[in-house]
């Protein structure tokens, strides 16, 4: 049986952003969720759950916005993929690799693991309307393996791409036992995967090793400002052991501690000459990219740049366009 997510109209679709993820905020992840209002409101998402992945239908008649920060990975670390199937109207994504439009008929892709914004349009009607499923991305990861990112997209033509839609449409409109149901899922995703293996030349195929240290640098990257980011938590956080992070690394030529260290200097050097920085002070900044003190950010700046943070910013006023404010020293491989 379907079940709605959500509903809105003219006279509650300002409250969109607190109700978005379902009656009991499990249904999206977090981000900032809004509808362009007017004379005619009507948006709707309905779903059906097949044991830990979901299919859902969205039809909307208004422009809808979301955005994924950086901000909102930290703070909600679901880690989900979004298979979208177009129907009617367009999506546009903005990602890390630049922008991606999806109309009627094409398929695409987004992480929950990776900021982007996306743009649902409607047609010449006044209408949008996507088909999409939601699952973990190692469920997405055990059929399909290519590193299909975020703002993939391609036609979703060709009678594999038909027959996985077919399989999708019946389990969302009709009854099956759960294990049915999931082995529906499963044949649907199979199916996609013959398409999409080899599909996107721009994806990298990675062997397991690399996708192991990929998975290692997007942690970090995500969770950079948390002072008690360690080998221990990046290991967890990944399913590896400690040990086989530390050889990870070692065999990319970055050590643990100088990865991170010069993650955080670089982006602090940036933040100290940006203009839109300018308003934030100096403990901020330490604070901001994961220092435990501004005292040991000051020292730790300073070893590397020979300026301390106030200096450098007093220095470096405003930012050199196609410039680079500064690079990181190589003694930065020596702090500890």
């Amino acid at each position: 049986m379907t079940e709605t997510i959500f509903a809105f109209d003219k006279h509650n679709y300002v409250e969109c952003q607190s109700a978005y993820q379902g009656p009991n905020n499990q249904d999206y992840y977090l981000g900032d969720y809004s509808i362009e209002g007017g004379a005619f409101v009507d948006v709707r998402a309905d779903k059906q759950n097949i044991g830990s992945c979901s299919i859902a239908l969205l039809r909307s008649r208004s422009r809808l916005f979301f955005r994924r920060a950086l901000s909102h990975i930290r703070q909600d670390g679901v880690d989900v993929t979004v298979l979208w199937f177009v129907r009617r109207g367009r999506l546009h994504i903005s990602h890390q690799r630049g922008h991606s439009i999806a109309g009627p008929g094409d398929f695409a892709i987004t992480k929950s693991s990776t900021p982007f914004t996306i743009e649902c349009l409607t047609d010449d009607t006044g209408r949008h309307e996507v088909f999409h499923v939601i699952l973990p991305t190692h469920v997405f990861r055990r059929f399909i393996i290519d590193d299909l990112r975020t703002g993939f997209c391609v036609g979703a033509h060709g009678d594999e791409f038909a027959a996985a839609q077919h399989i999708l449409r019946d389990l969302y409109e009709r009854e099956f036992s759960a294990s049915v149901s999931e082995h529906m899922m499963e044949s649907a995703l199979m199916l996609m995967a013959e398409v999409l293996r080899g599909h996107d030349a721009g994806a990298v195929r990675l062997r397991l090793s690399d996708q192991r240290l990929a998975d290692v640098l997007k942690y970090i990257d995500v969770h950079l400002s948390d002072p008690k980011l360690s080998v221990a938590t990046v290991a967890e956080g990944c399913g590896i052991s400690e040990r086989y992070l530390s050889l990870l690394l070692q065999r990319n030529g970055t050590p643990f501690a100088s990865l991170v260290w010069d993650k955080r200097l670089k982006i602090a050097s940036n933040w100290l000459t940006s203009r839109d920085s300018q308003q934030l002070s100096i403990s901020e900044i330490a604070y901001g990219v994961g220092f435990k003190s501004p005292a040991h950010f000051s020292r730790m700046f300073k070893r590397v740049f020979k300026l301390s943070p106030r200096e450098y910013r007093a220095a470096n006023p405003h930012p050199v366009a196609g410039k680079p404010t500064s690079r990181v020293a190589s003694s930065v491989c020596t702090l500890q």
